[in-house]
């Protein structure tokens, strides 16, 4: 169905103060999740509905507890990830203006910080290439395994130009577990080849995926990508385990690079644009009607909301978030 644009931020807004969040940290959290929703990623509203994600009654702001000249290790305080992220950001933002490099990670959080490409792309603005990883719950089994011990493990890269900034956002899993949960809600199947069910068959059916485990990309290659952002997101960040090695909380990874580190700002978003121009007009096989850049399609599709200041939300999606708001 069309819903308003001012309409859906309402409700959002509505449904993150109902779920505990004051007004300054929930706006924090609308930002995060409209950055996806008004690009067609599935890491939008849909993390509002069900289960949810309220606020944890003990959450205390985000604190530096292990701080260099480049570095900082941010405690979450059991807060919203993408809380916890923000302000994580925004360290490593007046880190990397000091010292052309800055890496910042965090833990001590248990909710998802949303799509990660949103602090990729916002440091792009400040002229920085973003390099984000992100830690979450046990969803993912490695390949051969259906024993779920890694996160989707997703990792971003944020990229300035002369124009709009590239950013490349992928989860290491093969679906992302929103996606699942998008298509519960839906009363969608799943596609094939992308999770197991608790047994070790594979499933398309989106609830017997959340009840088992979710496979990687590609095989052993997105397996072993998955294990690294593994790595970066839980011993790097001293997240915490019990007495099985399993995750109590989460962790995440910002590393941030001015290019002046290693040439002329300027010069370097002129040759990235040259870079991405010469892609673009590429010669196309059949049926291909246009060569598109990562992150472009959903900058069309904002554009386009914007525009028209209406947004197409399934109807179950909509009806859920409704329930979550009032």
């Amino acid at each position: 169905m069309q819903v308003p644009l001012a309409q859906l931020e309402e409700t959002t807004l509505q449904a993150l103060v109902r779920a505990g969040y004051p007004p300054d940290e929930a706006r924090i959290i609308l930002n995060v999740l409209f950055y996806a929703q008004l690009r067609g990623n599935n890491q939008g509203i849909v993390k509002l509905t069900g289960a949810g994600m309220p606020r944890d009654p003990q959450a205390q702001p985000p604190k530096i507890i292990r701080d260099h000249k480049v570095s900082a290790l941010i405690d979450g305080g059991r807060n919203a990830g993408m809380v916890a992220m923000n302000y994580a950001l925004t360290v490593a933002i007046d880190k990397a203006r000091q010292h052309g490099v800055s890496i910042v990670g965090t833990n001590n959080t248990n909710t998802s910080t949303g799509a990660i490409g949103y602090y990729a792309n916002e440091a792009t603005k400040e002229g920085f290439i973003a390099l984000i990883f992100s830690g979450s719950g046990e969803y993912v089994a490695m390949h051969g395994s259906y024993e779920p011990i890694f996160g989707t493990n997703p990792l971003a890269i944020g990229v300035p130009s002369d124009g709009e900034p590239i950013v490349f956002d992928m989860a290491t899993s093969a679906i992302a577990r929103f996606g699942i949960v998008e298509a519960k809600t839906g009363g969608r199947a799943i596609p094939p080849d992308v999770a197991y069910d608790a047994h070790g068959q594979p499933t398309t059916d989106p609830s017997a995926a959340l009840a088992g485990a979710i496979r990687t990309f590609g095989g052993y290659k997105g397996a072993a990508l998955a294990l690294m952002v593994e790595i970066f997101t839980q011993p790097l960040v001293n997240t915490s385990l019990d007495a099985n090695g399993k995750k109590l909380d989460w962790g995440n990874l910002i590393i941030l690079l001015d290019p002046e580190l290693l040439t002329d700002r300027a010069a370097f978003q002129r040759r990235v644009s040259a870079l991405v121009r010469r892609v673009k007009s590429s010669r196309k096989l059949p049926g291909v009607d246009e060569i598109l850049i990562p992150g472009e399609r959903g900058n069309q599709m904002l554009e386009h909301i914007r525009q028209t200041g209406i947004i197409e939300i399934e109807d179950t999606l909509w009806t859920a978030l409704q329930q979550a708001a009032y």
